[in-house]
């Protein structure tokens, strides 16, 4: 049995063919900040290795890894997920340059290497429908745009 230390070295992560890193998240704004935590400022969890496996899986050797964030579109009381800003007091455990896929039962979001308003949109997309137009405006009124694909 290896240690922490070694099991959640990106370089050992990254050493394995086709990593497929899945990690689940609580909340992810419209740019892609990744809350994993907390809710607010009340700790749900330890963040544990997710930044080391999805840059181990990003960064594998054989370039075939998928570093992927998951997450129900909804909360059980159906408040998105998806959301305009992290709730105040939430701590951004994957930063918004470490997400290349979120999933949702909607569908995947590619955000690596997208601009604000692409990610805005992708994540709309995913986000439940009962959200969507208000994801939308509020993406509008933070970004100043439209999103959108292009």
């Amino acid at each position: 049995m290896m240690g922490i230390d070694y099991v959640n070295a990106e370089a050992n992560i990254a050493k394995n063919p086709k990593v497929t890193a899945i990690n689940s998240c609580i909340e992810v704004d419209l740019v892609g900040q990744v809350c994993s935590d907390s809710i607010g400022t009340r700790v749900y969890s330890g963040f544990g290795g997710q930044v080391d496996f999805l840059r181990g899986a990003a960064n594998g050797l054989d370039g075939k890894g998928k570093p992927i964030l998951a997450m129900g579109s909804i909360t059980s009381r159906g408040e998105s997920k998806i959301v305009p800003f992290l709730k105040q007091g939430a701590g951004v455990v994957s930063t918004r340059a470490h997400v290349h896929y979120l999933v949702t039962e909607y569908g995947i979001a590619e955000l690596f290497g997208r601009n604000y308003r692409q990610r805005a949109y992708a994540l709309i997309q995913i986000a439940h429908p009962d959200h969507r137009q208000a994801l939308e405006k509020a993406a509008f009124d933070r970004l100043k745009c439209m999103p959108s694909p292009d």
